[in-house]
């Protein structure tokens, strides 16, 4: 086996320097001087390559044995196993965007910039609109391995926030798919109290709500629960908010969609979202939803059902984790069951999801030999994101860090790993989390809840890590994923959103709340749109399908 990985690594080394056997450099006289192409000697890079990045290392990256984010085991294995030393020329714990504030002073200091950079959101945009990183599409053409590209060709949507006048940019960093799409989490025992079945329809929820509302779920004696705890303060359509029930009625607020034209409109000033809205309403006048939803984000919402005041709540598959994660400590004979989203009428259906991936990564114009990052991701895309069984890969990335054997037993529990374990994929060049096939996830929890056990090194990992209940909800993710919608604008801010973009979602928040938990009648919706349309919503709907036009045209 380590013959053949053996022969893969020169292979693949082959293929990234083709074509670039002479390179120049300038002397002082003004002549130009060839200079030979890296050399590979025994399957690597001799002498080694160096690529120099900068580092955001998330909170949740932990080191042991006195390594850091710059020395680890993965940078060490990186420049023996491929002869690619990675030099980090700084690194901020990524804590209140200290990571984007810094590589900002930086850019607009005219500061050298290293040869790899990952950014999201307006960093990204900042990036691009420098001029000192290269058009990286090309060279993923060229150079990415046939794995990296199949993982990228599962949504060709993800260049698009990266891309201007046709060329692309900056290289996707790919995160799971499916990872956000929100099921419906329900107190089972609750359920099983009060001799409820699965809510399928959206009048069928109502009921569920009802009776965790007015039927005492808990048993104390007093009128003191509720149906559904959700946080309304960052939207009303994210992936723990309500985006099924307004698609019930055929809109996601907050989303751009595709319209049936093929043009782009905003979610919020469509007609469904008006039905959504009165349908909410009434659900706070009966006492199903807390009447402190407007100011709760997520976190406060799951605790709530944690505190066992309120039976559902509607989020991804791993909400039990967090952040629902106190429930059981608080309650241990609590259950929690999920269940798929309920529909509309006819069976209508939409949920809000988002795309998978998580930022880009960009290549300095001065890199000097920037196929030597292809060779790096194309090794970790091959080996890595999907390991064989018998290979250096298989049980993680490190013996002793991510995963070892503890009683003849092969284990990723990192509690058990002698010395404490360690996310040895917080240190890899592709940033984030490393290589990530974005349908690879959900296709190991579902094969898990169908077989009953792994069949691969991939499931195996996640049969550890994922508990049974993770494992189940899967299940749910994927029956709904005919309905799941994606925000098919990610361009940023045009040139209008930057101006008046904060003022319309302020607008947007308050009246949608104003009409769900005040005085406000339903059709004051029928203002918010008109004043939204005037006071710049057409004319950002209108730059934004220019942009979408810009992206799709081919």
């Amino acid at each position: 086996m380590r013959v053949k990985m053996k022969q893969l690594l020169v292979a693949t080394l082959t293929v990234a320097l083709a074509g670039t056997s002479i390179g120049c450099s300038s002397e002082g006289n003004g002549k130009q001087t060839a200079t030979p192409a890296p050399s590979i000697v025994n399957g690597k890079f001799d002498p080694p390559i160096t690529i120099t990045t900068v580092r955001g290392v998330p909170s949740a990256a932990t080191f042991k044995n006195g390594e850091t984010i710059e020395d680890n085991v993965h940078t060490r294995w990186a420049k023996e196993k491929l002869g690619i030393e990675i030099k980090s020329l700084w690194s901020v714990v990524n804590t209140n965007s200290a990571y984007d504030t810094k590589l900002k002073l930086a850019l607009s200091a005219n500061e050298a910039m290293p040869d790899i950079v990952h950014a999201t959101g307006d960093m990204a945009r900042l990036l691009i609109e420098s001029g000192r990183f290269q058009e990286a599409g090309p060279l993923f053409d060229k150079y990415a391995s046939d794995t990296w590209k199949k993982a990228m060709n599962e949504d060709p949507t993800v260049w698009y926030e990266f891309s201007r006048e046709g060329k692309r940019y900056g290289i996707p960093a790919l995160e799971y798919d499916y990872n956000n799409d929100p099921v419906m989490w329900v107190r089972e025992d609750w359920m099983k109290k009060l001799n409820l079945q699965q809510p399928k329809t959206i009048d069928d929820y109502e009921k569920v709500l009802d009776a965790f509302t007015n039927q005492d779920p808990d048993g104390d004696g007093q009128k003191n629960t509720y149906g559904l705890s959700v946080g309304f303060k960052k939207s009303y359509g994210n992936h723990f908010g309500v985006s099924w029930l307004f698609g019930a009625y055929g809109a996601i607020p907050g989303s751009w969609l595709k319209s049936a034209d093929g043009s782009l409109v905003y979610g919020s000033v469509q007609p469904g979202i008006k039905e959504g809205l009165a349908k909410l309403k009434s659900w706070v006048a009966k006492g199903y939803i807390p009447m402190e939803a407007p100011v709760w984000d997520e976190a406060k919402a799951g605790s709530y059902v944690s505190a066992g005041r309120a039976g559902s709540f509607t989020g991804p598959y791993w909400s039990e984790a967090w952040p629902m994660g106190d429930l059981t400590k608080n309650n241990p004979k609590a259950e929690l069951g999920t269940y798929k989203l309920p529909v509309g009428a006819n069976g209508k259906s939409m949920h809000f999801t988002t795309h998978p991936y998580a930022g880009a990564i960009f290549i300095n114009k001065e890199m000097k030999n920037p196929e030597a990052f292809f060779t790096y991701g194309n090794f970790l895309f091959d080996n890595m994101a999907d390991p064989k069984a018998g290979t250096e890969f298989e049980n993680g990335w490190a013996k002793g860090y991510d995963w070892d054997v503890v009683d003849g037993k092969v284990t990723t529990d990192l509690t058990k790993i002698p010395g404490g374990g360690v996310r040895v994929f917080f240190y890899s060049l592709l940033m984030q989390q490393g290589p990530r096939i974005p349908s690879q996830n959900i296709q190991a929890l579902v094969n898990l809840a169908k077989n009953g056990k792994p069949g691969t090194p991939y499931e195996q990992y996640w049969s550890q890590l994922a508990p049974p209940i993770e494992i189940k909800s899967s299940n749910n993710v994927w029956d709904q994923r005919a309905n799941r919608v994606m925000n098919a604008f990610t361009g940023g801010s045009t040139t209008t959103m930057t101006d008046k973009g904060d003022y319309l979602n302020k607008l947007e928040m308050e009246v949608f709340s104003k009409i769900v938990f005040g005085n406000e009648p339903i059709e004051a919706y029928d203002k918010f749109v008109a004043d939204w349309k005037a006071q710049g919503g057409d004319t950002i709907t209108k730059e934004v399908n220019e942009w979408y036009k810009s992206v799709t045209k081919k």
